[in-house]
């Protein structure tokens, strides 16, 4: 299954380098140094003020990527980048000198995990070599919203090889076709998985906006350990169409970002009603404007459980003293914070329901995919055993998707009994303390329980610790609410002021 952050803190393994496309436009001025890290409202502000242009933004960032990621530090965090990007950011630009401007998003560039499907010259192929040869045919649903909203799709990110769902032992953040993605604020220490490019990039300045996806840790821990904001929707509320899946029980696209406004916008930028996807989302969370909820004293008055180690244990305070502090700024801005006791349920039987997951919605996606080495799974794992690679990394994960004796109607009860039990988990403390919303430190059990109960959460920074790697604290809450957590993270953003740009530290 997906790592989480407890036993992500592996060594890193050496980089793959990649060669990208690039190509300049006429009359464009040059972009100066330090957009990398200036906020959507700023880079499009500028743009109004005719000081930028989406063409000399995509150049900015294209150099930046040749410099930091595939030299320098070599962060590895790009798998390809979109050779259209240029083309489409000066179209974008015309349409803003005709006096059409789509959006917040118009001429602000994405990046996009490698699992989505992008109807370009680009591969979707989930970081393996095996899916490596006709591009898909359509873009996924996110993607036409984004390019409705007027991003520019400006490349795909590397990410753990199948979602974190080829092998275990394999480093998060390595796949065989785009190698291993380092962590921008320490190079050694690891940038979690499986969405790791996505954190990995956002961090190092390589896009303003990165999507990812998840199905139980892949957005929130590459978050976390990346120091960048990442939120991990309710299940469905985001179209799951043209993403290679493993489960539709848990697995959702999410914004991974640098604030937690510009999560909001990507969120807004993103959702929508889309016939394929199996999850019909309830008309109080249709046409929700999230920016709406984004208020300086979003936690005034607000009930948030926390770890009840933080309260009664010197330890806890002395392993985790941002965290600590995290709760002491919450509580100067007007929260009501109470320590609760949180039991992770430990579900039995969550890697079957994974393997199940794989085997069930796999063959669906493949059919929608032409031109490939691979039609089904079974293939899928010949095309391992013959090409493993020079590192030799096994697949058990995909060996036992590809063994394990699947029935519907014991996947359906499998899954009934693993979300309802991890859903009581969160709900229960929810009503019993009467509580807006719960947070957790990343040290601390329970981080797969959001994922594993398809309700959302929301990572966000907290600072630095004393080896140079991001901490981080993890709101969470019951189905469908988004816009309390985004409001939440948001007030406590804008008191701690606790991002860092990364020091590219060995």
């Amino acid at each position: 299954m997906d790592v989480t952050l407890k036993n992500c803190m592996t060594r890193l393994a050496p980089l793959v380098l990649l060669s990208i496309a690039s190509a300049t436009f006429a009359q464009t001025p040059p972009a100066k140094p330090g957009l990398e890290y200036l906020s959507v409202d700023e880079l499009g502000k500028r743009m109004e003020r005719n000081q930028l242009s989406a063409v000399a933004l995509v150049q900015h960032l294209q150099q930046r990527i040749e410099a930091l990621d595939k030299q320098g530090p070599a962060i590895n965090a790009i798998i390809e980048l979109n050779p259209e990007a240029l083309a489409i950011a000066e179209s974008l630009d015309q349409e803003r000198r005709g006096g059409h401007v789509r959006g917040p998003l118009h001429g602000i560039p994405v990046l996009l995990k490698d699992n989505i499907d992008t109807s370009d010259p680009m591969q979707t192929t989930a970081g393996s070599l095996a899916m490596v040869g006709q591009p898909a045919a359509q873009d996924a649903f996110i993607v036409q919203r984004l390019r409705a909203a007027g991003a520019v799709i400006l490349g795909k990110t590397n990410l753990s090889e199948w979602a974190n769902f080829r092998d275990p032992a394999i480093p998060p953040g390595w796949s065989s076709r785009g190698g291993q993605t380092k962590n921008p604020h320490v190079l050694s220490e690891t940038p979690c998985g499986s969405s790791s490019g996505s954190g990995a990039a956002v961090a190092a300045g390589f896009a303003p906006l990165a999507v990812g996806t998840e199905t139980s840790g892949s957005i929130i821990c590459p978050a976390a350990l990346n120091g960048v904001v990442g939120l991990k929707p309710t299940v469905g509320l985001l179209s799951r169409s043209g993403i290679i899946p493993v489960t539709y029980k848990t697995d959702t696209p999410g914004p991974m970002t640098r604030t937690v406004r510009e999560a909001a916008l990507l969120l807004n930028a993103m959702t929508g009603s889309d016939s394929a996807e199996p999850i019909k989302k309830p008309h109080s969370v249709r046409g929700v404007d999230y920016t709406q909820w984004l208020q300086p004293n979003a936690l005034a008055g607000r009930r948030i459980g926390y770890p009840v180690k933080f309260d009664t244990s010197v330890e806890a305070k002395q392993s985790d003293p941002q965290f600590s502090l995290a709760l002491e700024i919450m509580q100067a801005a007007g929260a009501t914070l109470i320590p609760v006791t949180f039991k992770d349920p430990e579900s039995e039987r969550v890697e079957e329901a994974f393997s199940m997951g794989i085997k069930r919605n796999l063959p669906d996606y493949l059919a929608t995919r032409t031109g490939l080495a691979i039609q089904n799974l079974e293939e899928l794992v010949q095309f391992n055993e013959d090409a493993p690679g020079a590192e030799g990394y096994g697949q058990a994960t995909l060996n036992a998707a590809s063994t394990v004796d699947f029935d519907e109607r014991r996947y359906n009860q499998l899954w009934q009994k693993i979300q309802s039990e991890n859903a009581a988990a969160i709900d229960t403390l929810l009503v019993a303390h009467q509580l807006d919303a719960l947070m957790l430190d990343v040290g601390s059990p329970g981080l797969n329980v959001a994922p594993l109960a398809g309700y959302p959460g929301i990572m966000v920074p907290s600072g630095i610790d004393d080896a140079g790697v991001p901490t981080s604290v993890f709101f969470f809450g019951t189905r469908w609410s988004e816009a309390r957590l985004l409001a939440l993270a948001y007030g406590y953003e804008q008191v701690s002021r606790a991002w860092r740009a990364p020091a590219f530290n060995p």
